[in-house]
């Protein structure tokens, strides 16, 4: 829960075809730049030390399952560093070998939205046994989020009465739809957070890390972050940067395209996307019997079923709707799991196109993922210095919604919801972005930080992870050759290679590449594998609730098979 810019010229760019010329030149570039970068020598200063802020005194108790918890106050304008304070909550789970222990690991989560002690505390059981017995386990609902001052700017009925009338094939009227709806999406915030609402960019929160790492008692931490979780990572070692023990970044962002150029962080954003709807659907075209949607031609089926679900739309039991936007709602935080999931999602989109509203991909967003959804647009909108010409927005927009027209065209008209779709409502932010942070994201001076990338990932495509191992002054890039969003959890080589280097501090040969993605599961295989694993965490649970539309997030970090 996302470049090179040489490979970025073009929208032909992403029309990828497995590990080709294109992934090879690439990986030539990382691999003579990861090789010089990691031999630098540090010679920049370090990032700025804070002016007065008193440190947090923090009391854990314990919160259930192995797992402290701790409110930690912290300044709620580091303008004011003796002012007003937000209070974050904590979660931590000591380290199970403690005669060994290194330190804290800090878990970062993604979003901008999903919740750190929920993050924590639900893929603690699947982490390598090298970092849960070496490592007290450390995260927080960062500020703005969960338990630390949830933001919410449009109420559950807001959002669902913007969701009901977006569409998945949108019509001549949405752009002007979609500046109104971002424009009360906006006022809302302002009336609601007041003078609070730019306080909720990443570098408060890292400064917000910086904090708690005083507080307990560490002087380095050892740092895992995934999707923007990596923006958080970067801004962190760039402000901080001899404060970093070891540094791995799962799913990484572009920084200086999300922060100072996003119409280019966004673009290639919706061209990943439409370029994984597009892998699965050719693997439909050619595998009809494991699919069983498309009868010989899934690309047309897909798009006249998103027109029939908006000119028809599924009555459910709930009493909502499902339309053609529900679908791309769904398949965008489902197509993360990578090929393992796509045989259920062609016998969702079969059940979709019988009307069954059993079908996953016909749940519309639950009040729990407008709770991630909100504070999404807030930080991006305090995080990202995006042009106030609606005449450039409305290019950017339809040159997306061309450019992508599987899943980039109910996106880029779609209520100010995730990621590449905030930018009308960032366009007219009216609030002063006090919290942002612009650069230099070197790093200058930090212990070696490891990026990693999927080359097929549809949410932080890998081109960014190239380029912020680029960015770095001493980086290395491991890849993940894949489907799916991010490397951790899902493939037993990258997860060793993460695990050894934030234990042990030894990175992965330069040039690494891991190839054991999981093959697409048949559904049967799926639904008895998910039986056996009940309702507990771990990979079983991971699936089902996949397929059962329940998670709203990409948060769970699945035990590699």
């Amino acid at each position: 829960m996302p470049t090179l810019d040489s490979y970025r010229s073009t929208p032909d760019t992403h029309k990828r075809n497995g590990s080709g010329s294109r992934l090879t030149a690439i990986l030539a570039a990382a691999t003579l730049f990861s090789a010089v970068g990691t031999s630098m020598a540090a010679a920049a200063p370090a990032g700025p030390q804070w002016n007065g802020a008193p440190v947090p005194v923090l009391s854990w108790s314990d919160c259930t399952g192995g797992f402290e918890c701790s409110d930690a106050a912290v300044p709620l304008d580091y303008r004011d560093p003796a002012g007003r304070t937000i209070t974050l909550h904590m979660i931590r789970h000591r380290a199970a070998d403690p005669t060994h222990r290194v330190g804290t690991l800090w878990m970062e989560p993604g979003g901008p939205g999903s919740s750190g002690l929920s993050f924590a505390r639900d893929n603690y059981d699947d982490l390598p046994s090298a970092l849960r017995d070496r490592f007290d386990i450390v995260s927080f609902d960062p500020r703005g989020i969960g338990t630390s001052s949830q933001v919410e700017c449009y109420s559950d009925a807001q959002y669902d009465a913007a969701v009901g009338a977006a569409k998945g094939v949108p019509g001549p009227d949405a752009f002007d739809t979609a500046v109104k709806v971002a424009a009360d999406f906006d006022q809302n915030c302002v009336t609601k957070l007041g003078d609070t609402a730019g306080l909720f960019g990443t570098q408060y929160v890292a400064r917000d890390i910086d904090l708690l790492r005083q507080a307990l008692g560490e002087q380095q931490l050892t740092f895992y972050g995934r999707s923007f979780g990596t923006y958080v990572g970067t801004v962190y070692a760039s402000m901080f940067p001899r404060r970093v023990r070891a540094m791995a970044l799962d799913g990484a962002y572009d920084p200086k395209h999300y922060a100072n150029q996003p119409y280019a962080y966004d673009e290639p954003q919706y061209l990943a996307l439409d370029a994984a709807m597009d892998d699965f659907l050719d693997w439909c075209a050619q595998n009809q019997t494991s699919c069983g949607f498309g009868d010989g031609d899934p690309k047309a089926a897909f798009t006249a079923l998103k027109a029939d679900l908006d000119a028809n739309p599924v009555q459910l039991p709930s009493g909502k709707q499902a339309n053609g936007f529900t679908l791309a709602y769904r398949l965008l935080f489902n197509m993360d799991a990578g090929k393992v999931i796509w045989p259920s999602f062609g016998q969702a989109l079969h059940q979709a196109q019988l009307r069954d509203p059993n079908s996953f991909l016909l749940r519309p967003p639950s009040p729990a993922s407008y709770d991630q959804l909100n504070p999404n647009t807030v930080v991006s909108c305090n995080d990202r210095d995006f042009p106030t010409s609606l005449a450039k927005l409305q290019r950017h927009v339809t040159a997306s919604a061309a450019e992508a027209p599987l899943l980039g065209t109910p996106w880029a008209y779609a209520p100010p919801m995730y990621d590449q779709n905030s930018a009308p409502a960032c366009v007219q932010w009216p609030v002063e972005r006090v919290s942002r942070y612009s650069g230099s994201y070197r790093a200058a001076g930090s212990a070696p930080i490891l990026v990693i990338g999927t080359t097929h990932d549809p949410d932080t495509p890998y081109q960014d992870a190239v380029a912020l191992s680029r960015t770095f002054d001493n980086a290395r890039l491991l890849t993940f050759d894949a489907e799916g969003h991010t490397a951790f959890g899902r493939s037993a080589c990258a997860t060793d290679a993460v695990a050894t280097y934030l234990a042990d501090l030894t990175l992965p040969k330069v040039g690494t590449v891991c190839s054991d993605e999981a093959p697409p599961v048949p559904v049967q295989a799926a639904a008895a594998r998910t039986a056996v694993a009940g309702s507990g965490t771990g990979s079983g649970s991971q699936y089902s609730e996949l397929r059962d539309g329940v998670r709203d997030d990409h948060e769970l970090i699945r035990a590699a098979r």
